[in-house]
């Protein structure tokens, strides 16, 4: 599936949008589907990619940030914001943390994990927030979370529970910020990236796939038609969107046989 499909009949021509984390993965695709779409995108990461993301002859343009520091993080947003003199969306993906036991873990691991999935988009999201209110069609922020945040798994403790805050945050800051600003949540089910072996061994993609109700794990376009949706809906706010999939079998019924 590319990062076009489903994307050309959807137009945000002369919206400014900022994606977190757009460089590779998830981000990148996002951005990609912003681009088809119309609008003026801006990805953000500590390092540069060999190629921005690109779609339809047009390319995303990439501004140095980590988004854990709130000092480049409001940085990052005034940046996005200054071709068109404002922004519209900002999507908050940057995140992620490597499987670890929760009774090892130093207290310093637990700080990053969770300033980089819960503070961070706090830090981008505040900035936005002054830019969008002073426009007259106010803004969207989407976050992009993860379907631990309800339905833990081992060696995701510190990750879990930054994601949790992460929903809780989405629907606090829409009942503050609206009407003007829109903000909305994406859970996510585990999605088929390059990494996908890399997290969960090989062949485990496969196995993975078995157990969501879809037969398939999402794609990062999955995740992205998600993020347009929510990101030019003039009321919907609060919402946490499910792109899981239908979530996982529970274990009883796979160990029936079809």
């Amino acid at each position: 599936m590319t990062a076009a499909a489903g994307f050309q009949g959807r137009s945000l021509r002369g919206r400014s949008v900022l994606v977190t984390g757009g460089t590779r993965g998830i981000g990148r695709v996002i951005a990609e589907a912003f681009l088809v779409a119309g609008a003026e995108v801006a990805v953000g990461g500590r390092t540069p990619p060999e190629t921005p993301p690109s779609a339809d002859g047009r390319t995303a343009r990439f501004l140095t940030a980590d988004v854990r520091e709130p000092d480049q993080a409001a940085g990052l947003v005034e940046a996005a914001a200054e071709p068109l003199g404002r922004l519209d969306v900002l999507v908050n993906n940057a995140g992620g943390a490597p499987s670890a036991e929760a009774a090892e873990v130093s207290p310093r691991f637990v700080a990053k994990v969770v300033g980089l999935n819960l503070l961070a988009p706090f830090h981008t999201a505040q900035p936005a927030n002054r830019i969008m209110r002073g426009q007259p069609e106010g803004g969207w922020i989407v976050n992009i979370g993860s379907v631990a945040a309800h339905d833990p798994q081992p060696g995701t403790a510190a990750y879990t529970a930054a994601k949790a805050g992460l929903l809780g945050l989405t629907r606090a800051l829409a009942l503050e910020w609206a009407p003007k600003v829109r903000v909305n949540h994406v859970t996510a089910g585990p999605v088929r990236t390059g990494a996908a072996d890399e997290v969960f061994g090989p062949g485990g993609a496969d196995a993975v796939d078995r157990v969501v109700p879809m037969r398939r794990m999402a794609e990062p376009a999955d995740i992205a038609r998600a993020c347009l949706l929510l990101a030019s809906d003039p009321y919907i706010t609060g919402a946490d969107l499910a792109v899981h999939g239908g979530g996982e079998i529970p274990a009883r019924y796979l160990v029936l046989p079809d």
